[in-house]
């Protein structure tokens, strides 16, 4: 079967979001990032003050180092699957670069309701990457304040409830 070459800026179509999600979900230890949760990581390293190198960034991805946490089948799957990472990379950095209006990718639960929680994580995870770099933006009274929403979500559950925002509706 031949294989399609891609544009490495052409968007992820929903069944390549699933292929990524799945291979994801099938990595050794359950602590791997899900779709949405990759997209929160991907944004806030991509917007973030300081570049964060692949080689840097993939332990978190793929939850350990990816020669013990993923089983390829074959050196075309790891090209897959890296290829489809490395392309939505480039569809959210080419969105960001361009001063356009990102829409987070967010995942629906049983009841079609998508929360944005792992979103949130993994942006506030790819954050704390450079926490220096981020903590001028953190503390800037004048633009702040457009991170307030990403920490309500990735505190909404936390386990000390003093953390806790007021419920957010959905």
């Amino acid at each position: 079967m031949p294989v399609k070459i891609f544009d490495q800026h052409e968007p992820l179509t929903d069944a390549e979001f699933d292929r990524l999600g799945t291979f994801l979900k099938g990595c050794k230890g359950g602590r791997a990032m899900n779709a949405e949760a990759l997209d929160g990581f991907f944004a806030a390293l991509i917007a973030g003050p300081e570049t964060v190198m692949p080689s840097e960034y993939y332990p978190e991805v793929f939850g350990g180092e990816i020669s013990e946490t993923c089983e390829f089948g074959s050196l075309a799957e790891a090209n897959e699957i890296l290829g489809l990472m490395m392309r939505h990379w480039n569809t959210i950095a080419a969105t960001l670069h361009k001063d356009e209006v990102y829409v987070p990718l967010l995942l629906e639960d049983e009841n079609g309701l998508a929360h944005g929680n792992d979103w949130a994580r993994c942006f506030m995870r790819g954050m704390h990457m450079r926490h220096d770099g981020w903590a001028e933006l953190m503390n800037d009274e004048e633009h702040g304040g457009c991170l307030v929403p990403i920490m309500m979500l990735y505190h909404e559950h936390d386990e000390d409830p003093e953390m806790r925002p007021k419920p957010i509706t959905p």
